[in-house]
C-alpha cells in the first residue's frame, strides 16, 4: 500500500506541472542583482570603448563632423543586418493571438511581393 504522504508529495507535483503548463508568464533566469551587475559591466564596457574612441579622435585630429566615421558606417551595418527571431506558441496562445499573427504575416506576404 502507497503511503498518504506519496500520494500527497504526487498529487501536489503533478498540480505544479498542470500549472506550469499553463501559465504564460516569463520566468527569470537571473535574480535582480545578477541583472544590476551585468548591466553594470555593459555600461562600463560602454565607458571604456568611448574613452578609446575619444583618444583615438584625439590622436587623429578634427575630422569633418558631417562625414561618418569608419567605426560608425560599421555600427549602422550591424544595427541594420537582417535578425531572424523565433517563437514557440502551443495552441492556446495561437488561438488568442491568431488575428494579430495572421495581419503579420499577410504584410509580410505583401512586402516580399512588392520586393520582386
Amino acid at each position: 500500500m502507497v503511503s498518504r504522504k506519496a500520494v500527497a508529495v504526487l498529487l501536489l507535483v503533478h498540480v505544479a506541472a498542470m500549472l506550469a503548463s499553463q501559465t504564460e508568464a516569463f520566468v527569470p533566469i537571473f535574480t535582480h542583482s545578477e541583472l544590476q551587475k551585468i548591466r553594470e559591466k555593459e555600461r562600463n564596457r560602454g565607458q571604456k570603448k568611448s574613452l578609446v574612441l575619444q583618444k583615438r579622435s584625439e590622436e587623429v585630429g578634427p575630422l569633418d563632423p558631417s562625414e561618418p566615421t569608419e567605426e560608425e558606417e560599421n555600427q549602422v551595418i550591424k544595427l541594420t543586418a537582417p535578425v531572424e527571431i523565433g517563437m514557440k506558441m502551443n495552441s492556446r496562445q495561437l488561438e488568442k493571438y491568431r488575428a494579430a499573427l495572421e495581419g503579420l504575416l499577410s504584410e509580410a506576404l505583401l512586402s516580399t511581393q512588392n520586393d520582386e
